[in-house]
Parts: C-alpha cells; structure tokens; sequence
C-alpha cells in the first residue's frame, strides 16, 4: 500500500491538571523535514519528539504544534517557579555563543531572567521524563491519526497511477502492433518510388529486400518495448508492496521516459509518433502524482 505525504492528526492529553494538545500536518517535501512548536516546558523534548516522528515516517515536511491549556485554577495561576532546565540551556548556549563570536560580555543575572520562560506558572515546572511518558502517547495518537489520512490519500493515488499504467500499457502494445507494419509499409512505398523513377523497369529484389532490412533493423524497437514492458511490472509490483517507495517509482518513471524516447527516435511513422506522445502525457501525468508519495 502506498502512502500520501499529505495528511493531519490531533491528540490530547492532560499531564499535571494541564491540557496538552497536538497537532501534526504534513505536506510533500523530497526528503524529511520535521519543524516543531514547543512550549518552554517541552523544549528539553525537542530531540525526543523529533527522533519519534522520524521512526514513523520517512518524507515529507512535517510541521507538529503542541499547545498547553490552563486549568483554571485561580490560585495556581499566581504562583511562579524557576524553569531550571531551560534555564541551564540558555546558559550553555549563551556561552556557546560567547566562545563561538569571542564575545567580552559577561552572562548576567539580569540576561538570564530576561529570557523566555525561565520563570513559568507552578504547574509547569515538571520533570522532562515524566512529561515524555504522558505526551508520548498522545503523540503516537496523533501520528497514528496522521498516517491513517495519508494511507487514505494513497489509495486514492493508486488508484489514479493503476489507471495511467493501465492506459500507456494498452497505447504500448497498440505500438508494438504497428511496428512490423511499418516495415511492410516502408518495402510497398519504396518499390512504388522506385518503380516511378526508372519507368517501369524490373527491380532488383534482393537489392531492395537489402534497404528494407536495414530501415528495419535501424528502426527496430523490440527490446525498448520489452524493457517498457517491465518497468510497468515493477511499477505494479510497487503499489501492491509493502516497499511502495517515491523515490523508486519516480526512477522507473524516469526509464519509462528514456525508454518512449528512443521509441520515438527510431520509428518515423506517424501512428507510432501519436502513440508516444499520448504515452509522454501519460508519464508526465504520472510523475506530478508521485511527488506526494513517500
């Protein structure tokens, strides 16, 4: 089954009396980006969150908010406490800073209480680990609500590729039909001119039958037939496995492409020239859609 890259999931939760809600949108992107929006208190599980979004998907730009309601009571809301953890943060990379652009300034009490969130509501101070343990849950919810709309969205993707596949598959076989016809063609024309320019006179035979065999053999496409030919398969196969991955479908796509190109190069016949183009739009088609695939 394949997978979209465009999608949404939500969750909540509540973790010391407080609501924690998130949101996941995705979008198409060639590799994976992941972009978060973090209260102060969960910002020392930045590179937790990000390494669990990452095990779960493999493209696309994936922008994750998560916003922490109050519960309203009055006489927590007061009452202030020293976000030590984040404190210690801003510290070490103020000095990273200051080491980084040999900065003179000296790292003061009053910068440091000027930063945001160092001091925050009571309820908020919490241990890292203990709020991972809650909001992980919540997070795999809405990750899982995610993936559910971006396997939605993908069926609908393979049901649209199925299709397209289907159609260049018969314009294919409608050229590898007309192929040997040219050639036939080709030997009743060239006999006809021929016959016009010397007024009549017999023909030497194994002389013309010498010129058909070299058109045919130079416009002879038999194995960019065999070869589109199984590209088709192993797009076909993709869909249907559990390994139905962008990238791979858009490097068969890309033979497909060098594959109707020599098609085109090497036949002159105007049927086989309408056949390649439809086959052209087809891919082009193809190609757009397999952008949002992951």
């Amino acid at each position: 089954m394949i997978r979209s890259m465009t999608g949404y999931g939500r969750a909540e939760t509540v973790l010391a009396g407080r609501k924690f809600a998130i949101e996941m949108k995705s979008v198409n992107h060639r590799y994976l980006e992941i972009s978060l929006r973090l209260p102060g208190m969960l910002m020392p599980l930045d590179t937790e969150i990000k390494k669990r979004i990452g095990e779960r998907f493999s493209r696309g730009r994936i922008e994750a908010t998560v916003r922490v309601d109050s519960n309203g009571n009055a006489e927590d809301s007061g009452r202030l406490a020293l976000n030590l953890p984040l404190a210690r943060n801003y510290h070490d990379l103020l000095c990273q800073l200051k080491k980084e652009l040999q900065l003179g300034d000296d790292i003061s009490l009053a910068m440091m209480t000027g930063l945001r969130d160092v001091f925050v509501p009571t309820e908020s101070v919490q241990d890292p680990a203990v709020l991972w343990e809650g909001l992980s849950k919540a997070l795999d919810e809405a990750m899982g609500t995610l993936t559910e709309m971006r396997e939605k969205e993908g069926e609908s993707l393979q049901r649209d590729l199925t299709a397209r596949l289907f159609l260049i598959d018969a314009v294919l076989e409608a050229i590898a039909g007309r192929a040997p016809q040219v050639v036939c063609e080709y030997q009743k024309r060239l006999g006809e001119r021929i016959r016009e320019l010397t007024g009549g006179v017999t023909l030497d035979e194994s002389r013309l039958l010498q010129e058909v065999a070299i058109l045919a053999e130079k416009s002879d496409i038999t194995e960019e037939i065999v070869r589109f030919r199984s590209h088709i398969g192993q797009f076909t196969d993709l869909l249907t496995s559990g390994d139905s991955s962008g990238r791979k479908i858009d490097f068969l796509i890309q033979e497909m492409g060098r594959e109707i190109n020599t098609i085109g190069s090497k036949s002159g016949d105007a049927g086989i020239s309408r056949n390649v183009i439809e086959i052209k739009s087809e891919l082009a088609k193809l190609r757009e859609q397999v952008q949002n695939i992951e």
